[in-house]
């Protein structure tokens, strides 16, 4: 890794609250979340930010249960403390720590200070370049070096990176499938994967623009079909690869906690942003899919093939691609109170 980058290597230096504030929410927003809903915001006092779920952003009828909401909270999560690191302070953090208040996921503080690491500001530098993948793969394989420290990354929050046979892999395949197909029939989940698809020039700072997903579903083998965000409007990019079709699916695997508590979901999220970033710092996208998680026969059916007992939390495909998709984010001050 690079280690004459002089900005990389100070870091920022911010000297009020108020700023550091700020910078931290600033990188904090950029987490992945479920169609992009950033189901969260930020209270701040000295040497102290909170952070809260959005029950108004929770998807009502895909995540009842706010499992996918406190996923996407401990990505963010990750991200503020991985910006106090390049700031060169340590987080502490507590989770969850008030039961009366199950919306408020964690309270981090900070005031001793250590220097940063290479791999933090490896990391530190992916946020804003790391874009969720919709589509297939070109068909170089992994590396066992980079599989083994992504299972490393899952494992140092807790999870487990389970990475999936071919036999797998085409068993995972027919159950997205079969999600799919469900979920497009049901009226209330199209009507609300509507509400955060926007059209083109919407101007909003959330939802799956059209600019992060192809126009043209992409097809893999075996096919892990995506979300119709275009809902039959055709909106989308135009195809940029000339790769012959379909596309690999990718390496395959499954996101997993022991428990499926909220403390099980926030750990998953920080796994999941830790995971993300990696891969991204060794050119890897990833391409991610809940479709089958959300409805409870087919999650259960995966847990007990697939899992070995352990809960699946997120379905991750990893691969090579030259990406061209965009996303967008709220600004700091609209989720800052």
């Amino acid at each position: 890794m690079n280690t004459q980058e002089p900005e990389g290597q100070s870091g920022p230096r911010l000297q009020s609250g108020d700023d550091i504030v700020r910078y931290v929410v600033a990188h904090a927003v950029w987490a992945p979340s479920v169609h992009n809903t950033q189901p969260w915001h930020f209270s701040a006092e000295e040497h102290q930010i909170t952070l809260h779920a959005d029950p108004a952003r929770q998807l009502a009828v895909a995540d009842p249960d706010g499992r996918e909401m406190l996923i996407s909270c401990g990505a963010a999560l990750f991200t503020a403390r991985l910006a106090l690191r390049s700031l060169g302070y340590i987080p502490a953090m507590a989770l969850l720590p008030d039961p009366v208040q199950p919306a408020l996921v964690a309270q981090v503080s900070w005031r001793e200070r250590a220097p940063t690491t290479d791999y933090e500001y490896g990391l530190m530098r992916q946020i804003r370049q790391r874009r969720t993948h919709r589509g297939g793969f070109d068909s170089l394989p992994l590396s066992a070096d980079l599989l083994a420290a992504l299972r490393q990354c899952a494992a140092h929050d807790g999870a487990a990176l389970c990475i999936m046979t071919d036999d797998q892999r085409r068993v995972l395949a027919a159950t997205v499938q079969e999600a799919e197909r469900v979920q497009r029939l049901d009226s209330a989940r199209v009507q609300e994967l509507a509400r955060w698809a926007p059209p083109p020039g919407s101007g909003r700072p959330d939802g799956v623009s059209p600019a992060s997903y192809p126009a043209r579903p992409e097809h893999t083998s075996p096919d892990y079909p995506g979300r119709d965000f275009a809902h039959g409007h055709g909106w989308g990019l135009p195809a940029f690869s000339t790769a012959p079709w379909p596309r690999s699916a990718g390496t395959v695997g499954l996101l997993t906690t022991p428990g499926d508590q909220p403390l099980d979901w926030i750990s998953a999220g920080h796994a999941l942003q830790r995971i993300l970033l990696t891969a991204s710092s060794c050119g890897v996208a990833a391409a991610l899919h809940s479709q089958p998680l959300e409805l409870p026969h087919l999650r259960a059916d995966i847990r007990a093939q697939l899992c070995g007992g352990s809960y699946p939390q997120l379905l991750v495909r990893l691969g090579t691609i030259t990406q061209i998709a965009a996303s967008v984010r709220r600004a700091p001050e609209e989720v800052i109170f």
